[in-house]
């Protein structure tokens, strides 16, 4: 029987790899819930045994109830009648075998009948959900409004609203973009007004990823006459009459997830937190979190898409050989698959260094950790502040290139939908533009590459004392890691804001190929099974680096001085 998690070797193996030791003894807080709740973990393999399970659990859902569902929730779609939403008839079947596998409060603390799971392994489940219905995944991977309710609400908040979500009867929003506040949330008006002790939510949200929610966060402008991030605040609010879903967004794809204008006419809101730390902290940790899912998504839809494409390569014969043979074809399969190994190598170490720094977090609020708690916290802050847009950005333009090269290699019938790779063409469109574009991952990532903080991570992963057989390629990892390190001196040096930004992207591609061949290559010193593609991926990468390198280097500001010309 077919199982998403089981049968993707690379995925097993990734996930094994992860060095989960240290978030799980973090998590657990010394394994003391064990004895009060059956399926708490003992000991640090006694609960990597039960994420293997519930992996594997959800990778048999997700391949043999939920896939099959995909192409009828494509054709459905969610549908907007008086008001009111309704989801296609298949995504409502899964999200109830979800919910009654108790898999809807999956980062929650037991306490609030939540899984307790770590960051990382929410993100292999959301790439498992991907692979099935990317769609569906925009409703499952919503948990991270939980997340954010657990992390910065009172406690009488979490009381009422995370048992909620842990049921999984109610699914939740988080109500950002604005008619004119999409990227530059700064941006944002809909009025937050307090009367009697109450907060009042007016005015209107737009491309809200199921707006329809029971539960909301909002972020919403609490300080008359501002107009930056320092008079936004964050809300909770429920679904009522007041929240008005004017309509939902006709779509290229992910059509099982409505995407929602709404009109908030006074709608009754709760304060989340403090004041004018909507944006600052709250949002940005939101985002934060949904960036790691959006790579998931991209992980899990190329992998799909890549599925598609190799079967039909295997089976598809042409002048009396599979297509599979034929050097330009397998080319393109190797590509493909190597590009998704590389993009879940770099989002499971994001979730990783996510999973420390949250725990590292929740130790020093206890009075644990030791004395260098702090300064370790704000380490892994900053790391995972350059790693989340790293991944983001890398999953997703990855999974573009993955899907349009699958319909390549299916030529006519890819273009056809009843071999769906034309819907995971048209589902992985989104993900390099929401929860932030590529753009403005490159303007994330940049800042922490430029002063270092990516250096010093890299540095962690070269251990020094390679294995003959793999000297070669730990040089060219070298090499790569110089060339980033010139690259950012220039950029240090010169002072040019405009040459800064105009090369920031091949600064991040640099960084990101860097990272993966890194990542690579602690992967192949573990395991002889996967030297073969460390040096697939590091000889492929050097020269895609030596160019950007090449070109960040020359100095050359032809274009930044001729743009208006040029277009």
């Amino acid at each position: 029987m077919e199982n998403f998690f089981d049968d993707n070797d690379d995925m097993r193996f990734q996930f094994e790899h992860v060095d989960l030791g240290p978030v799980i003894e973090l998590l657990e807080e010394g394994f003391r819930e064990a004895e009060e709740h059956a399926d708490a973990p003992r000991s640090v393999e006694h609960a990597r045994e039960g994420y293997r399970r519930i992996l594997s659990m959800i990778g048999e859902i997700c391949a043999q109830e939920i896939a099959p569902l995909a192409e009828s929730v494509d054709e459905e779609g969610a549908r907007l009648d008086g008001g009111r939403v309704t989801y296609a008839a298949g995504t409502r079947k899964a999200l109830e075998m979800l919910a009654g596998c108790g898999l809807m409060g999956f980062t929650l603390p037991r306490r609030y009948g939540g899984l307790n799971m770590p960051i990382t392994v929410y993100t292999v489940a959301n790439e498992l959900v991907s692979q099935a219905d990317a769609s569906l995944m925009n409703l499952f991977g919503l948990q991270d409004i939980a997340e954010t309710i657990c992390e910065f609400a009172d406690e009488s908040i979490r009381r009422e609203y995370l048992p909620r979500f842990a049921k999984g009867g109610e699914t939740g929003a988080m109500d950002l973009t604005e008619p004119d506040a999409g990227s530059d949330l700064q941006s944002v008006m809909l009025r937050a007004e307090e009367e009697g002790g109450r907060w009042y939510l007016t005015g209107v949200k737009r491309f809200i990823t199921n707006g329809c929610a029971d539960i909301s966060l909002v972020l919403a402008r609490s300080e008359a006459g501002t107009t930056d991030g320092r008079g936004l605040s964050l809300f909770l609010c429920e679904k009522c009459p007041q929240l008005v879903v004017r309509r939902i967004e006709h779509k290229m794809g992910i059509h099982g997830s409505p995407t929602c204008e709404l009109q908030f006419n006074r709608v009754p809101a709760i304060l989340v937190g403090r004041r004018r730390m909507g944006l600052i902290r709250y949002v940005m940790s939101l985002m934060n979190g949904a960036r790691l899912a959006i790579a998931a998504q991209a992980l899990g839809i190329a992998q799909a898409a890549y599925e598609v494409a190799r079967r039909y390569a295997r089976e598809r014969i042409q002048f009396r050989r599979p297509i599979e043979e034929f050097p330009a074809v397998y080319e393109m399969l190797v590509s493909m698959k190597t590009a998704i190994q590389a993009a879940r190598a770099i989002a499971y170490e994001t979730a990783r260094v996510v999973d420390l720094r949250k725990g590292t977090e929740r130790a020093i609020e206890r009075g644990e950790g030791g004395p260098d708690a702090k300064a370790r916290s704000k380490a892994l802050d900053a790391l995972a502040g350059v790693l989340t847009p790293l991944a983001k950005y890398y999953a997703t333009e990855m999974g573009n290139r993955v899907a349009n090269d699958a319909i390549q290699i299916l030529g006519g019938p890819g273009y056809m939908r009843e071999f769906h790779v034309e819907r995971h063409f048209r589902d992985i469109r989104i993900t390099n533009i929401y929860e932030g574009t590529s753009q403005l991952q490159v303007i994330g990532a940049i800042g922490g590459i430029v002063t270092g903080v990516l250096a010093r991570h890299l540095s962690t992963l070269d251990p020094g004392d390679w294995p003959a057989d793999l000297l070669s390629l730990a040089g060219a990892a070298r090499e790569m890691r110089a060339l980033l390190d010139r690259c950012v001196a220039l950029l240090n040096e010169r002072k040019d804001v405009e040459y800064h930004d105009y090369v920031a992207r091949r600064v991040v591609d640099i960084a990101c190929e860097t990272l993966a061949s890194w990542l690579f290559l602690g992967q192949a010193r573990a395991a002889e099974a996967r030297k073969i593609l460390a040096k697939r991926h590091i000889r492929d990468a050097l020269p895609r680096v030596r160019m950007n390198a090449e070109v960040v280097l020359s100095g050359d500001r032809t274009t930044i001085e001729n743009w208006r010309a040029l277009i």
